[in-house]
C-alpha cells in the first residue's frame, strides 16, 4: 500500500488534496527526520499517520471559524500543520526555539502551499512580544511541557476570551487539579474534552481567557518550569 492510499485508508474523511497534503508531509518528515534532524521519535508510517496526523486533529471542532491561531513549541508541525491541513479557513502562527526545525517548517509550508507564519522563539520571548502579546484566538500545545507552564507560556498570547487547547493524555484531569493558582493568577477557567481514538482515549485541556494577563508574565526564560505557578 503506498502512503497515499494509507493516509485514506485511516482517514476516509480526507479530501483527495487533504490526503495528498498528508502524504507529501509524510514523506518530507520521514526524510528530514532520517538525515536533517531529530523531529520525531515514531518513525513507522503507520504510527505517523495515526500519532501524530490524526490526534493533531481529533479537537478541530473546538476552533472557531476563522481563528486566529498559535502554536507554541510545535516541533516538527504538530497540531498546527494538521489542523490548517483540515481547516484552511484558520489563520496559524507556528512559534518553535529551534532553528533546524523552523527551516523543515518552512520548507513544509513552501512543499504544501501553506498559507502559515513560522517564528524563530522561545514560549516567553514570543509572550513579550507586542506583535504577538493577546493577538490570538487559539493558542495550540502538544507534548511541550506540564499544564500550570504551559497556561503561562500560552494565556499572554491570548486575546480576552481566547482558548488555551493543550493536548493531553488520561491524565489530564490530574494536571487540572494542580493548576487551581495558575488559572487564578493568570485570570483563566478551564475544563477537560476527551476523544475517544484507534490509539487511546486523548483529552485536550481547554483554558478560556477571562481578563487580561498581567505584564509580570510570562516570566524569564525557564523561570516557569523552574517555579511553576
Amino acid at each position: 500500500m503506498n502512503i497515499y492510499d494509507e493516509v485514506k485508508a485511516h482517514a476516509p474523511f480526507l479530501s483527495d488534496e487533504q490526503a495528498e497534503k498528508f502524504s507529501a508531509y509524510l514523506e518530507m518528515l520521514t526524510e528530514w527526520n532520517a538525515t536533517r534532524c531529530n523531529l520525531t521519535a515514531i518513525t513507522d508510517p503507520t504510527e505517523i499517520i495515526k500519532k501524530h496526523f490524526l490526534d493533531s486533529v481529533l479537537p478541530e471542532r473546538l476552533i472557531p471559524r476563522g481563528a486566529s491561531c498559535v502554536d507554541v513549541g510545535t516541533g516538527a508541525g504538530f497540531p498546527g500543520v494538521p489542523l490548517l491541513i483540515v481547516r484552511p479557513d484558520i489563520k496559524l502562527t507556528l512559534i518553535d526555539s529551534l532553528q533546524k526545525r523552523n527551516d523543515f517548517l518552512e520548507a513544509l509550508k513552501a512543499k504544501l502551499g501553506l498559507d502559515a507564519r513560522c517564528i524563530h522563539a522561545r514560549a516567553e520571548d514570543a509572550g513579550k512580544d507586542a506583535e504577538l502579546r493577546e493577538k490570538f484566538d487559539i493558542a495550540l500545545t502538544r507534548a511541550v511541557s506540564q499544564t500550570n507552564v504551559l497556561l503561562e507560556w500560552t494565556s499572554p498570547l491570548l486575546k480576552v476570551g481566547g482558548t488555551s487547547l493543550m493536548y493531553k493524555s488520561v491524565t489530564a484531569e490530574e494536571e487540572l487539579k494542580e493548576c487551581k493558582n495558575a488559572l487564578s493568577v493568570l485570570g483563566m477557567e478551564a475544563g477537560v474534552e476527551r476523544f475517544e481514538a484507534e490509539w487511546g482515549e486523548r483529552c485536550v485541556i481547554c483554558a478560556k481567557k477571562n481578563k487580561k494577563t498581567p505584564a509580570a508574565y510570562p516570566r524569564r526564560a525557564g523561570e516557569a518550569k523552574r517555579r511553576p505557578l
